[in-house]
């Protein structure tokens, strides 16, 4: 079976779709990755992908360029003879949904979050919400990341009910994202992973920090994450660099392997507005730290309140700082048991493998084709992952 994939990003396939395309490469289908080339189109390839460039405007919505954007990925489809497609993030999910129904071929989306669409009401805000809703008769089959999100499209009659189900993000590999012992810390450390993105609550972390360092508080407070402009409400670099001159943050760039700065850090912290499910507090909890979160949809589905971590209000920096002060001013003892339950939720919950088997159940369905269970077929060799406790 040809199978697609489709994302803003060739850089998310890559690091977020990774171990599905090899699954799915596993079981004998061909993969063809369509995304804009942000210099991962050749790593994709290198992984065994067919690739596919595709130009894609990720700010705002222009009529003209977002149709164009459609017949792209309608001579792509066509051209490649898909036998299905896995479409990710808005513009893909909207307009990869309606290239697909002109080719005949069945689409499955996600919905990986409603970000700033559903955040801010404005003219975009509507387009949006009213493309969804014409696009989504399309699709075969509809993931949400969290119950909140698949409420808001069903209650608004965006998508029909027997096309949804629930799917836990994209998962973590939990053995690639794993604990490691080490010295403790002199100074007890937080660290935000997320791009610099007002949404990401990120002036409240440094808020809460302020009012910590009043009270005369002596730790690490950290950012790791890219600039992103693209959206028109990024975080510009000279104020970060300002909040570093000030004494408030350290600013660890951007990477690709976000495991060594996760494996130094006491506590993560991700005080978002909204989200589909958080990547970096999925690979936080299955590296075994506890967490701080807003207590908004998505967030709430990876931390569970003294059991994990903390949740704190939305927007609100004293609600941040006070849970931030209480996890620092806790027990070495009682931050491991939330470490540990930290991984303990990654394991059972959000591991990759969960995620890789219900896209091969739908793929099976929406293509009326049966699936087997990769370790039915013993002359294929299998990955094992075997997470420890």
């Amino acid at each position: 079976m040809i199978i697609g994939i489709t994302i803003n990003r060739s850089w998310n396939i890559y690091n977020f779709r990774r171990g599905l395309i090899e699954s799915l490469l596993a079981h004998g289908h061909q993969v063809v990755a369509i995304a804009p080339d942000d210099g991962y189109g050749e790593m994709l390839e290198d992984l065994g992908c067919i690739f596919h460039p595709v130009k894609m405007d990720n700010k705002g919505s222009n009529p003209l360029k977002d149709s164009l954007l459609a017949y792209q990925l309608y001579q792509i489809y066509k051209s490649t003879r898909l036998d299905i497609v896995l479409q990710y993030t808005i513009k893909p999910n909207i307009f990869g949904s309606i290239a697909a129904n002109w080719c005949g071929i069945p689409s499955i989306c996600n919905v990986t979050g409603l970000g700033t669409v559903f955040i801010h009401e404005n003219l975009t805000a509507k387009v949006a919400k009213q493309l969804y809703k014409n696009a989504f008769r399309f699709p075969s089959h509809v993931f949400f990341q969290n119950k909140d999100d698949q409420k808001i499209f069903l209650d608004r009659k965006m998508v029909k009910e027997n096309k949804t189900s629930l799917l836990p993000g994209s998962g973590v590999n939990t053995t690639h994202f794993s604990p490691e012992e080490r010295p403790k810390n002199k100074k007890f450390t937080f660290l935000l992973v997320a791009r610099m993105l007002y949404d990401k609550g990120i002036l409240e972390y440094v808020e809460a920090i302020k009012m910590l360092r009043e009270k005369g508080i002596d730790a690490k407070f950290q950012l790791l994450g890219e600039f992103d402009y693209s959206s028109g409400l990024g975080i510009y670099k000279v104020k970060v660099d300002y909040w570093e001159e000030e004494g408030l943050v350290e600013y660890l760039g951007s990477t690709d392997d976000v495991r060594p700065f996760i494996h130094e850090a006491d506590c993560v912290v991700l005080p978002s507005y909204r989200e589909g499910t958080p990547r970096s507090l999925l690979e936080a909890a299955s590296q075994g730290k506890p967490l701080i979160a807003t207590d908004v949809p998505g967030c709430r589905e990876t931390v569970v309140n003294d059991f994990n971590g903390f949740l704190c209000k939305v927007k609100d920096a004293q609600d941040l700082s006070y849970k931030m002060e209480k996890m620092l001013t806790a027990s070495a003892s009682y931050i491991k048991f939330m470490g540990d339950n930290s991984r303990q939720l990654a394991i059972s919950k959000f591991d990759e493998n969960i995620v890789i088997q219900r896209y091969h159940e739908a793929i099976a369905y929406c293509t009326n084709t049966t699936y087997v269970p990769i370790t039915q077929k013993q002359s294929i060799p299998i990955k094992t992952s075997v997470p420890s406790n």
